[in-house]
């Protein structure tokens, strides 16, 4: 049974090829990177100016350039989208301000938490019955809807937002948007990257076999599986809350200079991941644990505290998101993404339009703002790097579900990924064009701004 923390190495998958990056000289390799990560600031700053989210231009960047040109193997390719992953994760924890969303910390929660999953639940039953008219184009011999068990996977990769993507586009229409609004929006995000990630785990569990329990009866293997899972959360916390301590007395003891914050908090991510990974955890969940500890804790230093630790952290956050864009478009190879075209805009609409919304409606009772500002967040919900990575996992995954034939499972397992990429483009697009517009036509009172 795959557990949570039996997913974070396996991420991510890459075609393998005669040819790789490492045989081109150094030299050679050096240009390229220079060239493309200046090309992705470029394209970012006219995705910007045309008004869509610039992780969509980075994302398109990659596409064009194709993994073809690169050969890059799987094994580069997860390393480096491990090391992101954990970074994002880690500032994701850090972003998450309790003071920041003081009174309405409740919805925020429900949102998070519940809100993903409702969306995710609602929005596998839309796949499953979607893909019954598609259902020829997913795969030979595959003639009624694919198995619930793949839709609701494919719908717990799409089940966390990105702040980044949504803000960014926000900064737009600053003046009119609350400033409460923003924190929650960005508050919400972060909080649901882990939630997102225990739901993925806890229906890996339910319906996939394992290779070594395969005539286990099926009572026993959702027992084994929820209580591995359970184990991953709860070693996950453990671990993350002490590791967020000792942060905290290495920089009240050893940080003598807001410069030397980076070293600390980039060492101890990673020794958090690390760690709580061979200690059985889910290193993602532990390093969002240690971030969240450490940026609502004290310090002795005045000029220390969750927003020196953010601002110095901030770079390589955006550098950690540009090259998880940048590689998964690289990864993508295009001819595969027109079966599933028909049915990745159906399944963008419905989770716009219907599993969105719904999920925002049913946590309705908590909320603190006018009707106005809700339907805002309900329209505020971009998908981004945590989807991206967790539909290479899907490609593992969906050949191990139950009842699906192997030769089955392995194509509808790649059309799969293709309909998660085709959503998250599909969803950047559409959203990120329309935010600002809606927010101009809701007439939002002013605010001083949007946090970065």
């Amino acid at each position: 049974m795959l557990s949570l923390s039996g997913l974070e190495p396996q991420l991510f998958a890459a075609a393998s090829s005669a040819q790789r990056l490492g045989d081109v000289p150094i030299e050679g390799q050096v240009l390229f990177i220079g060239v493309v990560y200046l090309g992705t600031i470029i394209i970012s700053r006219f995705s910007v100016r045309v008004g869509i989210p610039a992780i969509l231009g980075v994302l398109l960047l990659g596409l064009m350039i194709n993994i073809q040109s690169l050969n890059v193997s799987r094994a580069e390719v997860e390393t480096l989208h491990v090391i992101a992953l954990a970074l994002l994760l880690f500032y994701a924890g850090l972003k998450t301000d309790l003071e920041a969303i003081k009174g309405f910390l409740s919805y925020g929660l429900a949102l998070a938490v519940g809100g993903v999953a409702i969306s995710t639940l609602t929005l596998g039953i839309a796949i499953w019955w979607l893909s019954s008219s598609t259902g020829a184009n997913l795969a030979p011999g595959l003639t009624n809807a694919m198995p619930i068990s793949a839709a609701l996977l494919i719908a717990a990769c799409l089940g966390s937002t990105d702040a980044g993507a949504t803000l960014s586009v926000l900064r737009q229409v600053r003046r009119r948007l609350p400033e409460r609004v923003a924190h929650l929006l960005e508050f919400e995000s972060c909080v649901n990257d882990p939630s997102a990630l225990i739901l993925y785990g806890i229906i890996v569990s339910l319906f996939t076999v394992s290779t070594v329990a395969v005539h286990e009866p099926l009572p026993g293997l959702v027992v084994t599986g929820m209580r591995d899972l359970l184990q991953q959360i709860g070693s996950g916390l453990l671990v993350g809350l002490g590791f967020g301590y000792l942060a905290r007395l290495l920089i009240d003891h050893f940080v003598l200079e807001k410069g030397q914050l980076l070293v600390v908090a980039m060492s101890i991510a990673f020794i958090d991941y690390g760690c709580s990974h061979f200690l059985g955890g889910s290193g993602f969940l532990s390093a969002y644990v240690t971030g969240v500890f450490m940026t609502n804790g004290h310090y002795r230093n005045p000029e220390i505290n969750h927003t020196s630790i953010q601002e110095v952290l901030l770079p390589f956050n955006t550098m950690s998101e540009i090259s998880i864009f940048l590689l998964f478009g690289m990864l993508v190879q295009p001819e595969q993404l027109l079966p599933c075209l028909r049915l990745g805009v159906a399944v963008a609409l419905a989770l716009m339009l219907l599993a969105r919304p719904l999920s925002v409606l049913c946590c309705r009772h908590l909320s603190p703002f006018e009707q106005r500002e809700d339907l805002l967040i309900a329209w505020c919900g971009l998908r981004g790097a945590v989807p991206l990575a967790l539909s290479y996992n899907v490609i593992d995954q969906i050949p191990r579900l139950r009842g699906v034939a192997p030769g089955l499972g392995e194509i509808l397992a790649h059309n799969a990924q293709a309909i998660v990429f085709l959503v998250v483009i599909v969803n950047l697009l559409l959203q990120g064009l329309s935010l600002p517009p809606l927010c101009r036509w809701l007439n939002a009172p002013a605010a001083p701004g949007l946090s970065s």
